[in-house]
């Protein structure tokens, strides 16, 4: 809510000094600021028009984590009972021998989070991957509660600009969103920001809902300015 009135309060902490809390009193007025300029860009976001109607009924294999077994589904038929569909693009392609660690460590943090957001809306991460390959990652990383789709045999990714060019090396992690009304199904956003990134190269697009970055953000380290995930840390348990 832009213009909101801001606040300070009462509460101190162990040993502060006054410079420390006169310091964090101005930072926690650029806190509020930022969260209501948050709830603003959410605001816009849902009053957006109606999006390009989708392009075709693409055909994914679901894959089943307790075995590998897929189930073959229209883009349709993943909304299930709801109204919208959020689809994350994750940077695995055939012919990859790992997939993208970043991507990874994205999907580890929507795995945890999947059941919660299903309670109001679909949520699929989308591999152009083989299904025996996402199946083996979604295993070693345990991601039980999460609805993963090879795109191995369709155009989705190049028709909604995760895969820019011919090749699967040029795979992006894009996120999209679907809605429907009644039979017609739209494209309603994108992770747009994708396209306008920061200086050294860090888009940022969907920090919102990668909770590594927002932890760092935290500490007075921040983030490293080389550091970036690894798809392992050690021995796989």
């Amino acid at each position: 809510m832009a213009g909101a009135k801001t606040q300070t309060h009462d509460h101190r902490f162990p040993g502060e000094s006054q410079e420390y809390r006169k310091a964090r009193n101005e930072l926690l007025l650029k806190e509020q600021e930022l969260r209501d300029r948050i709830e603003e860009v959410a605001a816009l976001r849902r009053r957006l028009p109606p999006g390009g109607l989708l392009l075709e009924d693409y055909e994914f294999e679901e894959i089943d984590y307790a075995d590998g077994s897929t189930t073959t589904m229209l883009l349709s038929e993943l909304f299930g009972d709801k109204d919208h569909l959020i689809v994350y693009s994750y940077m695995y392609g055939p012919d990859w021998k790992n997939p993208c660690p970043s991507c990874t460590s994205v999907i580890d943090g929507l795995s945890v989070s999947s059941r919660h957001v299903r309670e109001q809306v679909e949520l699929v991460v989308v591999g152009k991957a083989s299904p025996k390959q996402l199946h083996a990652i979604a295993v070693e990383r345990t991601w039980r509660d999460l609805r993963l789709l090879s795109s191995q045999e369709n155009d989705y990714m190049r028709d909604y600009r995760s895969q820019p060019g011919e090749s699967t090396e040029t795979l992006m992690p894009l996120m999209n969103v679907f809605e429907r009304k009644g039979d017609e199904i739209r494209h309603f956003w994108a992770s747009e920001i994708l396209w306008t990134p920061l200086p050294g190269g860090n888009p940022r697009h969907v920090d919102l809902v990668w909770p590594m970055w927002g932890l760092l953000d935290m500490t007075r380290a921040g983030r490293h300015p080389t550091m970036q995930p690894k798809l392992r840390y050690g021995p796989v348990v």
